[in-house]
């Protein structure tokens, strides 16, 4: 299979090689995946775009590669990526569907002096990986169809001063949608994620009990999400959905358990104790322990005599 390999500036670059017509608005365009034509047949190709993209398709006869992880989009599925993400599709030759659905593209410029341009960093889902990807009811898909619409329309009408704080709020409206059906989501596919709840709690406490816990310290999110397969983004999500907390505090939370365990059962001194649990400083230890627990660890050993 031939791989071709493709970076996009700017839009307008996009929509020339997908033999689209110029983009009404240089910095925001709605596509209709319909009318993209590349040369992909019997092809792998990735994409990297250095915008952002929202994508609600369905791909017939192709596989979706994000890092090393395949998809099959032929359910409505919504996904997200930010600028300098890479994202390969690998299209087969008996392909016989073309694919439906559209992306929005919008660039970063066009959020310039918004308040979108900060608070869009508070959406995990764009650092999500394509496997990730939301999967939409027919309403919810009506539902982004129809916002995905209005963007369409304001930037294929005559651009004005109202043109971004427009185009600006049907995003932000967007992304809310996305953000409460992604809740759904965790909540519907509770088998699966439950499933990676037991995988977490087994991963965690082997860690604990092999000492690296005195050697390394604390594994890093990022370390946990990889051999559980998933992005730290989707595991973040998915434990403030199911347990209230992100990993980080579901971490800290599993380590003071252990604390109370040693301090509770064994003869270590605090600071032997903290030095197992992988902390450098004693401070550091009886800080985190006394914002957990409400009392420091001589007061909470104390408590058991």
């Amino acid at each position: 299979m031939d791989k071709l390999k493709y970076r996009f500036k700017t839009i307008s670059e996009y929509h020339k090689l997908a033999g689209l017509p110029k983009p009404a608005h240089p910095l925001v365009s709605v596509v209709n995946l319909e009318n993209v034509h590349m040369p992909m047949k019997n092809r792998s190709v990735s994409m990297i775009f250095d915008f952002y993209t929202v994508a609600l398709k369905r791909v017939p006869d192709a596989k979706i590669k994000y890092g090393q992880q395949m998809s099959d989009f032929e359910d409505g599925v919504l996904f997200f990526m930010a600028p300098g993400q890479v994202f390969t599709v690998e299209v087969y030759e008996d392909r016989t569907h073309r694919p439906t659905g559209w992306m929005l593209l919008f660039h970063t410029d066009l959020l310039w002096g918004t308040h979108l341009a900060k608070a869009i960093k508070q959406y995990d889902f764009f650092d999500y990986s394509l496997y990730e990807a939301l999967h939409v009811s027919e309403t919810e898909e009506l539902t982004l169809n129809a916002i995905a619409h209005q963007v369409d329309q304001e930037v294929n009408s005559n651009t004005d001063r109202f043109t971004q704080q427009v185009v600006i709020a049907q995003l932000e409206l967007l992304l809310s949608y996305s953000e409460r059906f992604y809740q759904r989501q965790f909540i519907t596919r509770k088998a699966g994620h439950h499933e990676i709840i037991d995988r977490l709690e087994q991963l965690v406490g082997d860690y604990f009990s092999s000492g690296l816990l005195a050697v390394n310290g604390l594994p890093s999110v990022a370390q946990i999400a990889a051999d559980l397969n998933i992005s730290s983004g989707y595991l973040t999500g998915l434990l403030k959905s199911l347990i209230g907390q992100n990993t980080q505090q579901y971490l800290h939370d599993k380590l003071i358990e252990l604390a109370k365990e040693k301090l509770s059962t064994s003869n270590l001194s605090v600071s032997e104790i903290a030095y197992e649990l992988g902390f450098e400083h004693l401070q550091s230890f009886s800080k985190l322990f006394k914002t957990k627990t409400s009392l420091s660890p001589m007061a909470f050993r104390q408590s058991f005599n």
